[in-house]
């Protein structure tokens, strides 16, 4: 491998493609894009004048014959049901793996990747950047300080802008190219999440989803799920593409035995907010009002996406894991699938 690491871009205009471009220029120290395929019948309009020369190639096949000695590395951002096999070949022609989450439209399709991938020994990371936010690793720390101490419930909600403004036409919302809506493409960060923050397994789920809203689609547009937690607590997340104009509405409340948190990652005016509520033991409350500043990191996810990023370069140059796992992403999608399956069914799935 080069000096600095040389990657191919799989996914000019996917709906993240400009973003995922621009967060890579602040690794530029370690990181090259070398390739293109642009994928989605060729389009290029978003494409930075500064790749605009880049060699480019129509197909994986043409990627790996023609051009397989000018990149070390891939970042694939297609729809899930192309996603799955650009990734299996590349691995198994020995690229380095950074997927766009969640990269497959079920947990039987990430299964097939994580095997090429594990088969292949290189290197797996994907897009789930709040694994890398300073508040959601400082909630992390105190649940494994034991903190809360027994963790008793956390209260997730994402509402964002609805489908009319995202449209309707989109291959978000076609059931055969993703194969789910709302919780597939958005819920998947939080559920993620939950596991990360909590170290603790889903045991079992019980969901509605549908289309609420008044733009019909062949996917969900939101919804609801209770998630039992291992260690005996509860989970619940409601969200959805509901908002009548652009906004995100994101919030988390983590309770437990000795305190309770709210999470407030979008304040106006700060990078995130926690307000923690502790114990009295006597005249006195445990209350804090602990602020990040604001992220002023351009690109998509700001610097929690540019230690994600590192993290990838770090994992390819020691042969190690990086945060995000094939093993983690079969996790969450499989969560997707049980969530689902207790929607269409009616039930509480166990896993």
């Amino acid at each position: 491998m080069s000096e600095k690491l040389r990657i191919a871009v799989l996914g000019i205009d996917h709906p993240h493609g400009m973003g995922w471009r621009e967060s890579l220029t602040h690794v530029a120290d370690e990181l090259e894009i070398t390739a293109l395929m642009p994928a989605f019948d060729d389009a290029t309009a978003s494409l930075e004048e500064r790749l605009a020369k880049l060699p480019r190639f129509d197909s994986v096949d043409a990627l790996l014959n023609k051009g397989g000695d000018l990149f070390d590395g891939a970042l694939v951002c297609l729809p899930n049901d192309k996603g799955p096999a650009a990734v299996i070949q590349l691995a198994q022609a020995g690229k380095h793996i950074l997927l766009e989450k969640p990269g497959a439209g079920n947990a039987d399709d990430m299964r097939r990747m994580a095997e090429a991938v594990r088969g292949a020994k290189v290197a797996f990371q994907n897009g789930f950047m709040w694994r890398y936010d300073e508040l959601t690793n400082r909630l992390r720390d105190m649940v494994r300080d034991g903190r809360f101490g027994r963790l008793i419930s956390v209260e997730m909600t994402w509402a964002t802008s609805n489908v009319d403004r995202r449209d309707p036409k989109h291959y978000l919302f076609d059931e055969a190219q993703s194969g789910g809506g709302f919780f597939n493409w958005l819920a998947c960060h939080h559920l993620d999440l939950l596991s990360y923050v909590t170290s603790e397994a889903i045991t079992g789920v019980t969901a509605r989803v549908g289309v609420f809203g008044k733009s019909k689609t062949a996917v969900e547009d939101g919804g609801s799920a209770i998630l039992d937690l291992a260690g005996g607590g509860l989970a619940t997340f409601t969200g959805g593409y509901w908002h009548p104009r652009w906004a995100n509405d994101v919030r988390w409340t983590l309770r437990g035995t000795e305190r309770w948190v709210h999470w407030d990652p979008g304040r106006a005016g700060t990078g995130g907010v926690l307000e923690i509520h502790g114990p009295q033991p006597q005249f006195m409350a445990m209350e804090e009002i602990f602020k990040l500043s604001p992220d002023e990191t351009t690109g998509y996810g700001g610097k929690a996406m540019v230690s994600l990023l590192r993290d990838w370069i770090r994992a390819i140059r020691e042969s190690d894991d990086c945060r995000n796992t094939p093993e983690s992403t079969v996790t969450v999608l499989k969560t997707i699938d049980s969530i689902y399956e207790s929607s269409e069914n009616g039930r509480r799935v166990v896993s």
